[in-house]
Order: structure tokens, then C-alpha cells, then sequence
């Protein structure tokens, strides 16, 4: 992931008190102050860190277990809880199943979103000095219920323009041309949108999907607001096992 520190609020500071025009618009209102500060532990890391900083849109991928989705989400949480930016929420969209289809899951979107939640939620828990996990639990009903993070697949974006928000396209690999396209032509006023995942495992199946993402990126390419970051087998953060294992499973051809 990267580095953590602990974090710099006053805990004895309970939530909600010295409430500014942004938090009072929510129902439960939070800020920056229980989020812990995260290093960079690589060049591209920083990188990342760097570019989002500097007001990119960004495309960050490469190997898995490299921390950009972690490092890209801590700092659009980051954005969203301060009093400084206008950014109001942030969408996480990605497709939740390869058939893109949910229709068949039962419950609401948020219901059948639920299940590809988890890992950002972990990832959550991380970027927040909590004393306990029932704590945590109600820091993060909390960022839900004031629709800090919203969960989105591609299903539902039609017709929809994002406003004051932060879209994190995550397992991009997994979408084709047109999902892609639709997707950043939905991006509204002061609004940044980063991409993330490993264009060399994609779950598409056929040919032309796969060469549109390479199509998109070729676009991106031509575009100044946008930094492309590739993460190599130098950038693994995860357990040694994990590093070794996606070593060899490149040297394999896999």
C-alpha cells in the first residue's frame, strides 16, 4: 500500500464539533481530521501522489498489489473531507460482473454493488485512526450515509453528469471502448476522474474489446490533463509471497 502514520487529530475532539458550510450540508458530518498520513513507499508512488497534487487526471496502472487504487482513493477522500476543494462525494465505478449485467442479482443497486465493496472498505479502515472497529464501522456508515463514497457500476451511469466529484474507474481493464467513453463523457464541472487497474489481465473476452482499451489509452495519451502511470514488479507493496508469485506468473506468460 504505502506508508501510514498515526494519525494528528485532537482525539478528544468528538465529530461534528466547529462545523463549516461543506459539513453542515451533510447529514453526519466528518472531516479530515481522523485521517492518518500516508508516504509514498516508490518512485511511481510518488509519482502518483505528485500528479494528483498537481490537479491531473490520471491513468495509473500496472502489476497488482502496487497500491494505486489505495493511494488514488486516500487522496480523493482526503479532497472530499477538506473545506478547500469543491469536490463533494466520490464514485467508485467499476463493472461488478463480466457479463455487466446485475439485473439478475437480487436487492437494489446498492444491494448487488455490496458484495465488490469489501476491499474498499478495508482499504478504508486503513487510511483512519479509529480506537475500535465499532468506531470505524460508524465512521464509515457515516461517509456512506452523507455520500462521501457512492458505488456505481457502468450499468447505471447513462445519462448522468458528475458534478463536484472525485470518479475512481477501477479494474478499468475490465470495460471496453464504448463503457470506457461513456464513462469520462460523463464527467461534469470541477470534476477529476482516475483510472486504475493492469491492462494485461483483463477478463474481456474478445479481441476487439481488448484492443479498445489500448485505443482509449491512446487517446489519453494526446491529452495534457491527463498523467499515465505504469507500475512495474519494483512498485509491489504487498507480502513477499504476493510479489513472488506475480513474478513468476509474468515470467510464465500468464
Amino acid at each position: 500500500m504505502a506508508r501510514r502514520k498515526r494519525a494528528s487529530a485532537k482525539d478528544d475532539q468528538p465529530i461534528g464539533v466547529g462545523l463549516t458550510t461543506k459539513q453542515m450540508k451533510r447529514k453526519k458530518p466528518l472531516s479530515q481530521e481522523y485521517l492518518v498520513d500516508i508516504d509514498p513507499l516508490s518512485d511511481n508512488q510518488k509519482q502518483l501522489f505528485d500528479s494528483y497534487n498537481a490537479g491531473k487526471h490520471i491513468v495509473a496502472y500496472g502489476c497488482a498489489g502496487t497500491g494505486k487504487t489505495f493511494i488514488t482513493l486516500y487522496n480523493a477522500l482526503r479532497d472530499v473531507l477538506s473545506e478547500t476543494t469543491p469536490y463533494e462525494r466520490i464514485y467508485l465505478v467499476r463493472s461488478l460482473v463480466a457479463t455487466r449485467e446485475i439485473g439478475f442479482l437480487p436487492g437494489s443497486h446498492e444491494d448487488k454493488a455490496d458484495i465488490y465493496q469489501i476491499p474498499y472498505k478495508n482499504m478504508v479502515k486503513y487510511m483512519f485512526q479509529m480506537p475500535s472497529d465499532a468506531d470505524f464501522e460508524m465512521l464509515y456508515g457515516n461517509l456512506k450515509s452523507q455520500e462521501s463514497i457512492k458505488f456505481w457500476s457502468t450499468s447505471f451511469l447513462r445519462g448522468t453528469t458528475l458534478d463536484n466529484a472525485i470518479v475512481i474507474v477501477d479494474e478499468f481493464q475490465n470495460l471496453n471502448f464504448h463503457e470506457l467513453d461513456s464513462i469520462i463523457t460523463r464527467v461534469g464541472e470541477n470534476t477529476k476522474i482516475c483510472f486504475c487497474g493492469d491492462a494485461r489481465q483483463s477478463d474481456l473476452q474478445k479481441d476487439k474489446e481488448k484492443n479498445g482499451i489500448i485505443d482509449f489509452l491512446s487517446i489519453l495519451r494526446k491529452m495534457e490533463s491527463f498523467d499515465i502511470i505504469e507500475f512495474g514488479i519494483d512498485d509491489i507493496v504487498r507480502s513477499g509471497l504476493v510479489k513472488e508469485y506475480i513474478i513468476a506468473k509474468m515470467e510464465s506468460g500468464f
